[in-house]
Parts: structure tokens; sequence; C-alpha cells
């Protein structure tokens, strides 16, 4: 594989199990050195795709590669990595003699000498020696972390890594997936959190009843979706009102959960509309004290692209 080749490449990519498609035609191209973060409601496709890129799986239709590879079989493809549905680790068992017997199984001398170097990057040398059963579900996470990090891959396939973190925790899981995609290690894990994707990924890609709704960069996923709900905090909020009612591309919607009655204006505008909105207020003689998007913008385009859509291509 060369730097220009996509770390993973889908085309028509199919999986059912029974009547139920899990994956519907999906095509993707996942460029390498990135993390790539995978969203979507539940049934989505998301762990279903996760298992084929690990090799637990084999698609029913279509054509995958990673790494530049042809995958065809369920077996781990050389130089990837991962877990989904949580790492399978052995409770009776330290962390330290867990990660030893994954390097026995997957036959690799060279991983049992980065034993201590794994839990060193994951932060658990202090609990190396404890028996996994005490472990609270973060630290699962970061065993399994370092159990997919032994064999030192090019593609990490992570599920819901962050599961479980406190907030140390998940800073410190982060700065270890930057750091990796930082040395060309090409990155790829599910959320259902688009603000733990967002402080952590440079690409996103969003699937929707086992179509991919949307695939590329975080930034332009927020700036093409046009309409938000916005709340407004003014100094005269009846006047604000009638201002906002005559501004073209703004909807004035009715205040709900903890703004119903409160003096508040609701609208949906794009942001170009609300910064014309906020210029008319000016204009009337209205101070504008906050402006602030009821739902954040990548939350916003999430739902746009996943809620109340017909299962056409």
């Amino acid at each position: 594989m060369n730097e220009t080749q996509p770390a993973v490449r889908a085309r028509g990519l199919t999986k059912c199990f029974g009547d139920v498609v899990a994956l519907d035609g999906v095509g993707l191209e996942l460029a390498p050195g990135r993390v790539h973060g995978l969203a979507g409601p539940n049934g989505a496709g998301k762990t279903t795709l996760l298992g084929l890129l690990l090799g637990l799986a084999v698609a029913d239709g279509g054509e995958l590669e990673v790494l530049g590879r042809p995958v065809g079989r369920a077996a781990a493809p050389p130089g990837v990595a991962g877990f989904v549905d949580g790492p399978g680790l052995y409770p009776s068992l330290t962390a330290r003699r867990n990660l030893a017997a994954l390097a026995a199984l997957r036959g690799r001398g060279t991983a049992a000498g980065r034993i201590d170097a794994v839990l060193a990057e994951v932060g658990l040398t202090d609990v190396a020696d404890d028996r996994v059963r005490g472990f609270s579900l973060g630290m699962r996470q970061r065993l399994g972390l370092a159990a997919a990090l032994l064999t030192e891959p090019r593609l990490l396939v992570l599920d819901e890594p962050s599961n479980g973190l406190d907030p140390a925790g998940k800073h410190h899981v982060h700065r270890v997936l930057r750091r990796l995609a930082g040395e060309g290690v090409t990155v790829v894990l599910s959320s259902h959190r688009m603000d733990d994707l967002e402080a952590l990924c440079d690409e996103v890609t969003i699937l929707a009843t086992g179509r991919v709704r949307y695939s590329g960069p975080l930034g332009a996923l927020a700036a093409d979706h046009r309409a938000a709900d916005h709340r407004l905090l003014t100094s005269d909020p009846k006047t604000a009102r009638r201002v906002a009612v005559g501004v073209a591309g703004v909807r004035v919607l009715p205040a709900a959960g903890a703004w119903r009655g409160a003096e508040a204006l609701v609208v949906r505008a794009s942001g170009a509309a609300v910064e014309e909105l906020v210029a008319e207020l000016v204009r009337a003689e209205v101070r504008v004290r906050e402006v602030v998007p009821v739902v954040p913008p990548l939350e916003a385009a999430y739902l746009a692209l996943t809620e109340h859509r017909e299962d056409t291509p």
C-alpha cells in the first residue's frame, strides 16, 4: 500500500442477516493517516461495517479493499486490529496476562515484547498486575486499545472507544489516537456522540438504514446543513419576534423545554439568515444579548441526515 492509496475502499458493499439488510450498497474511501468517525442510529450498519473491516464477517456483495488488499474471507486482514462490541478479555487474568495471552494466540513473539509499552501508552501501568474482573468499563476499554496496539497495526478499528471513560481518560485516549494518526495509522471508530467525533476526527461517515448519507470532512458536514434552530435573548422579545417574522429565510418557532414561557426567541434559519436577523434587530434598536444554536451544528446535521428519510438512494 502506498501513501496515496485509500486505507479502506468499498464499492457497492452489501450484507444481510436473514431478511435484515445491514449494509445496502455502501461506497466508501478512507484516506490513510486520518481519524475517521462512523456515526448513525442503532441498526444503521455501523457495527456490521466495522466487523467487515476486522475480518469478522464476509460481505454478501460488492468489493472491499483494506490497506490495498481485497478482503474476501472471514479473517483479520494483515495490519488491522481493533474490537467490536467491546474488547474480549479474560476477567480472571491480570491486564498483563491478558495481553500475554493475546500475543500468544496471535503467534506474535514481537507483540509480547510490547506489553509494558502499550500498557504505559493507555495509562494502565499502575494496574498491570490487577485482575480485569475488578476493572471499570473505561479501564476495560483502555485495555482493549492496548491489546489492539500490540501488533502495531496500520488500520485501527474501534467500536465506541470512549464508552465508560471519564473526561481525563477520554482525553488520554484521544491523545493516543491523534498521535497514531500523525504517525500514519488510519483510525476508524464508531461513536454515538457527535461532540466526541468533533473533538477527535478529521472525517466522518454517517450511516442510516445501511446506506451512506454523508462521508467527508466534519467541517463540510456542518456547512452543508443550512437550516438550524437558534435561540436569541434580546432586550425586547416582542419587537424581536415581530422583526424576525419579516426576515427572509427565518422561521419563528415556539420555545420548548426549559425555554417554554421564557423571554427567548427561537428561530430556524441558516447562518446567513441569522446574521441578517441580528442586523435587522440592531436597526430596530433591539439589543441582542445572546445567539446560540439550540442543537450544535454537527448534531443538527446528523439529525437532518438520519431522521425522516425515505429508504431511497
